[in-house]
């Protein structure tokens, strides 16, 4: 989502926007960066190996369409990224979206061997920077962009989230807790279900909303048979229009074991819904606990139960804290601060 939304504040008089992806079915936004005014290309690659297959396509392809500058987000994208510098001397940007104590040895040590064949590297959170510093020292500059999220789209529209309970079979009075995310082991979503497990059991009126999908899925929705939360717990899958899922939560609890800077969570915020997150990575750069949401430890999901409890049993704080969440991130996470940040990197970085 980060992609098309970007792209819809960039300065499109003063760049031209080129998307190539590499997994044929991981085109869920091909429409919306289209629609945004991306030109958008297929590579296509079976696995991350054949990715790194297509270098000559994307020299290609670059020649061809007089790429200035390349920027690249995730390992194996990068990998590719700092073959095409070698062999082009286009300049290229890497994004890292996680702290490299929780990559693959392979993809670590693939990293590392390869991180100063490349103009810049930039990290979503202070966190993730500090991580490369410390694990790959690095020769080439890195610096901290961090993630924002568009305020003026992402905001409650009560109408849209009462349409998305009448959809799922949700009373409309009823509390939602919710979480968008992909569904691996790094966003500990088996925790989030034992935590609302504990908050059914002492509020049976509250409703849960999972959106998002994985490679674990059968093992979650399973997990979710066995604890009997089918009927007061929704999966609605993979989804691009969030705007409305996040109009329909009260409050957005997050089980992550680790994050550089979560998208899913700045979203949240900016929707008003109240926080209860783990402290992984950057989160505890952008909750401020008691002020912006309430924090629990990694893997602590008796905790996230019982903070969430404490949202729902308090209509006010959970109203301060929705509006609180707000706020904190129009003043200092906006998806505008970000693209302005961007664009000053690109024009310096553009090969002369």
């Amino acid at each position: 989502m980060l992609l098309p939304e970007t792209l819809k504040l960039h300065d499109l008089s003063r760049f031209e926007f080129h998307y190539a992806y590499f997994l044929p079915w991981k085109n869920q936004m091909v429409e919306e960066i289209e629609k945004a005014g991306g030109k958008v290309v297929c590579f296509p690659a079976s696995n991350n190996l054949k990715l790194l297959g297509e270098t000559s396509a994307v020299v290609k392809y670059c020649k061809k369409n007089h790429i200035d500058l390349i920027h690249c987000h995730l390992p194996w994208s990068g990998f590719l990224g700092r073959i095409v510098y070698f062999l082009t001397k286009i300049p290229v940007i890497y994004t890292e979206h996680n702290i490299q104590e929780r990559y693959h040895l392979a993809t670590k040590w693939l990293n590392k061997l390869s991180f100063n064949s490349q103009s810049l590297a930039l990290g979503v959170s202070n966190d993730v920077t500090r991580s490369i510093n410390e694990n790959i020292k690095s020769k080439i500059p890195v610096q901290t962009v961090l993630n924002g999220v568009n305020t003026v789209r992402f905001q409650k529209d009560f109408e849209k989230g009462t349409g998305i309970k009448r959809k799922y079979n949700i009373p409309e009075k009823a509390l939602v807790i919710g979480n968008i995310a992909v569904f691996r082991q790094q966003k500990s979503i088996p925790d989030w279900l034992h935590a609302f497990h504990l908050i059914s059991q002492q509020k049976p009126d509250v409703y849960a909303i999972l959106v998002g999908a994985g490679p674990q899925e059968e093992e979650i929705k399973k997990l979710a048979r066995e604890l009997e939360l089918t009927d007061r717990l929704r999966f609605a899958g993979l989804q691009t229009n969030t705007v409305d899922f996040f109009s329909s939560m009260d409050v957005f609890m997050m089980s992550s074991a680790f994050e550089g800077l979560p998208i899913a969570l700045l979203e949240a915020m900016s929707m008003e819904c109240a926080i209860v997150s783990t402290r992984a990575g950057g989160v505890v750069e952008v909750v401020r606990d008691k002020r912006d949401g309430l924090l629990c430890e990694v893997g602590d999901y008796k905790c996230l139960a019982e903070k969430s409890l404490e949202l729902i049993g308090d209509a006010k704080m959970r109203q301060k804290m929705q509006l609180s969440a707000r706020e904190r991130v129009v003043s200092s996470f906006s998806l505008k601060r970000m693209v302005d940040e961007l664009e000053v990197i690109y024009s310096e970085h553009v090969k002369k």
